[in-house]
């Protein structure tokens, strides 16, 4: 099969022809049908995060089972249509007992070893061993993961759809439903309108939140945003951004606001937005090493908050379901989020549309 391989960091993907083993114990075959380019794959192409090489990327996507191995539970079955998910879940840990299978020990062992459950891989080209990239590596026509990692997605739902759910939808819908709080009538700030960003905005359009502000460079995905539900929209690069959010709150500030950037410029510019008492929710990744300066007399005298919600703060089989009947009804456009639409062999330019330019989110097609 063909698949986008990483061979080094900043470097461009090369397409290949590779070797997947059948799945193994509790996991199943899967024919890609769409993938999603998300920008945490760009941060493991330029080396910004840690993976071993070489990688086949993509972690975004949605398509039909082929073959299941043994010792399956039966979830799924050959000729499903299913969504893939990058965080399995053991369902015996502290985490996934807890409810919050986001945590679940299984991400620690994908991120490490760059293989499935078992830290082994299934990819293979001409005798070497190719790595996963937590534990999906969809940017291929045929991926195995585990069991754990797919849904099935229901009928009326389309694949690409399914595929972008999986990952920029929930992560920023889910956000909004699962770690903030009471917003219906009241402000929220989104900064960053790519694909999780504008999940956000229709998450918080969905909620009733008032006013609900998008920040962004890009005057496309501004567009896009105000299409899903932002009320105003703010350029960074013409003005002041807090004195912008501050003067549409009155001069009080906004009582929620969600990052969907990660660099430390935008995080500081959320949390100097919040009113007193407001919490920021950070969905952006950046570096490991990377970090934010805020004002200690800040955060304590005017009591803000600052809190991470990876993967949305989701439950993946319990919110991915509700995200779709929300989709199936009508009242959460996830389509609008779809943006173009590219053969495999052009990954890399689609890539680059992360870097500006594209708005929504490009689906590849396998």
């Amino acid at each position: 099969m063909r698949a986008a391989v990483l061979r080094e960091t900043g470097a461009p993907l090369t397409i290949e022809d590779v070797e997947l083993d059948d799945p193994g114990r509790g996991e199943v075959r899967v024919r890609v049908e769409a993938a999603g380019v998300c920008h945490s794959d760009l941060h493991y192409v330029l080396g910004d995060l840690p993976a071993r090489l070489p990688l086949v990327v993509g972690h975004e996507g949605a398509g039909v089972v082929e073959a299941v191995g043994p010792l399956t539970t039966g979830r799924v079955s050959v000729g499903d249509r299913v969504a893939l998910q990058w965080r399995p879940r053991c369902g015996e840990c502290d985490a996934c007992v807890a409810g919050n299978p986001v945590l679940c020990r299984y991400g620690r062992v994908l991120a490490t070893t760059n293989g499935l459950m078992d830290g082994t891989s299934r990819l293979h080209a001409g005798g070497e061993t190719l790595h996963h990239l937590m534990g999906v590596s969809c940017f291929a026509e045929q991926v195995v993961v585990s069991e754990t990692s797919v849904l099935a997605i229901p009928d009326g739902v389309p694949t690409e759809v399914a595929a972008i759910s999986a990952c920029a939808v929930i992560t920023g819908v889910g956000a909004v439903l699962n770690a903030v709080d009471d917003v219906a009538g009241r402000p929220l700030l989104v900064i960053g309108t790519g694909g999780v960003g504008v999940a956000a905005v229709m998450g918080a359009s969905l909620v009733g939140a008032g006013p609900v502000i998008a920040v962004d460079v890009d005057p496309a995905r501004l567009e896009l945003a105000r299409s899903v539900g932002a009320t105003h929209t703010l350029d960074a690069r013409e003005g002041d951004v807090v004195a912008r959010v501050l003067d549409l709150t009155g001069g009080v500030g906004v009582p929620w606001a969600l990052d969907a950037v990660g660099s430390p410029d935008t995080m500081r510019q959320a949390v100097d937005a919040l009113a007193p008492g407001g919490t920021l929710v950070a969905v952006g990744l950046n570096r490991p090493d990377a970090t934010v300066a805020v004002g200690i007399n800040d955060l304590v005298q005017r009591q803000k908050r600052v809190v991470g919600a990876l993967y949305g703060a989701s439950n993946p089989r319990l919110d991915l379901p509700r995200l779709f009947g929300l989709y199936a009804s009508g009242r959460l456009p996830i389509d609008r989020l779809v943006g173009a639409r590219r053969p495999l062999s052009e990954v890399n330019e689609a890539l680059a549309g992360l870097r500006g330019g594209s708005a929504g989110r490009t689906i590849l097609v396998p």
